[in-house]
């Protein structure tokens, strides 16, 4: 997939340098600004005292403990606020002269049938890969204990879930792939450097869990980015995330604590 400069015959140096700080600042608003918390946590996970097998990373926290109403309204406002960088990610792309539809869409709709199958798929190959790499990375003591959901046991649970994990798919995927990638691109870089730089994007937002999580989000990351320049469709990508994910926080909602080779704290 190419995508070409919105300015003819090439960016000029002052285009090139917005483009630049757009980048950044769509990044420190949001994954970027999340792969420097990572690193932080990775360092004192780190310099702390015993194995990393023996910390936790944890996920969908609750927000207000014992008041369950508020630890909703909490939640809520937490998903709907993560996405506005998406939608800060198309308004920059369609002010800079980029057609959403080619650079998102490409080939047909915004949602086509295929979109779903290819992302099912997806998300059965990286998913089953994926948990024997994570468990494989525990036992070396090279990872945190994954502690995907901590919320009160209410009738919000599941739903609030789901919806985190396609608000993480829809932030991630749009502004990994739909934007940096392509922002890259747009920027002179060929096609193997934009995928090789959004995947170690990819995997540096996921260092709060440990050395496995982030090189197991680097190779998902090659994976999805060399898709995405074939196929030029962003929907099969979110698809995939929000299955992994939903799999990921509701099947340890479901069996922490009930099954032995799941490992808790």
């Amino acid at each position: 997939m190419r995508h070409e400069s919105p300015v003819p015959g090439g960016v000029p140096d002052l285009a090139k340098a917005l483009l630049w700080t757009e980048l950044a600042l769509v990044l420190f608003v949001s994954l970027g600004r999340s792969a420097v918390y990572s690193v932080v946590s990775l360092v004192s996970a780190l310099t702390a005292p015993g194995p990393l097998s023996s910390q936790a990373a944890n996920l969908n926290n609750t927000l207000a403990p014992d008041r369950p109403w508020l630890d909703l309204t909490y939640q809520l406002l937490r998903i709907a606020f993560a996405l506005v960088p998406v939608a800060l990610a198309a308004y920059l792309l369609v002010r800079s002269g980029s057609d959403l539809r080619e650079t998102w869409a490409r080939g047909g709709g915004w949602a086509q049938w295929g979109d779903l199958g290819r992302g099912a798929l997806l998300a059965a190959g990286v998913g089953s890969v994926g948990v024997v790499f994570y468990l494989a990375t525990y036992a070396l003591g090279t990872n945190l204990t994954v502690v995907a959901q901590s919320l009160p046991g209410e009738w919000w649970q599941v739903p609030v879930l789901v919806l985190a994990a396609a608000e993480n798919a829809v932030l991630e995927e749009f502004v990994v792939l739909g934007f940096v990638q392509v922002r890259l691109r747009q920027l002179g870089f060929g096609d193997r450097a934009a995928i090789g730089l959004a995947a170690l994007l990819r995997g540096s937002y996921h260092l709060y869990q440990g050395l496995g999580g982030f090189v197991g989000n680097v190779a998902m990351g090659l994976l999805f980015g060399w898709l995405f320049s074939r196929w030029g469709r962003v929907l099969p990508f979110v698809v995939a995330h929000t299955l992994l994910d939903v799999g990921a926080f509701v099947g340890y909602a479901a069996l922490a604590g009930r099954v032995d080779w799941l490992p808790t704290l």
